[in-house]
């Protein structure tokens, strides 16, 4: 299969995390899988639901809870749904990330995945939880943005 150059296939988005969370800063990283995990996220099959990345204490990052279902014409070496799976950062990248996630309330979420150049990659996030009355605020800034943007639309329509 030819690859394709400079392009991006989104595979599965974490529409939650914006809600649930602040998000600060954005990295891109890659993810070690194997072939039938490949196989089954060409297939536009995958959750990222629940998932959240971890840092152990050897340094290495870890996508966890990340559902990419067992590939349908897989044999007995399909693979776990629900394993955990390293991410590829560089080392300072790891070390950033691990003294912010310390700070109190930060954790980091992966935003999305996506093919890139054919190759499997997730956006991860530094992201800070949101409170209730923070979520609650934020629906209704979106809600006064879309009236406003509907009153514009009738006002211009009109003359």
């Amino acid at each position: 299969m030819a690859r394709e150059q400079g392009t991006s296939k989104p595979i599965a988005v974490n529409r939650k995390a914006r809600h649930d969370y602040a998000i600060e800063d954005r990295l891109e990283a890659g993810i070690v899988l194997s072939g039938t995990e490949v196989k089954s996220l060409r297939e536009g099959r995958a959750s990222l639901a629940e998932a959240f990345v971890s840092i152990d204490r050897r340094g290495e990052i870890w996508l966890e809870n990340a559902n990419i279902p067992e590939y349908l014409n897989g044999t007995w070496t399909n693979h776990a749904p629900k394993r955990k799976r390293k991410l590829l950062l560089h080392a300072q990248q790891i070390g950033k990330l691990a003294r912010q996630t310390e700070a109190k309330g930060y954790t980091i979420i992966p935003l999305s995945l996506y093919f890139k150049d054919g190759r499997v990659k997730v956006e991860i996030a530094l992201a800070k939880g949101k409170r209730e009355f923070d979520k609650r605020q934020a629906l209704r800034e979106a809600q006064d943005k879309r009236e406003a943007q509907r009153v514009m639309r009738l006002r211009n329509l009109r003359h």
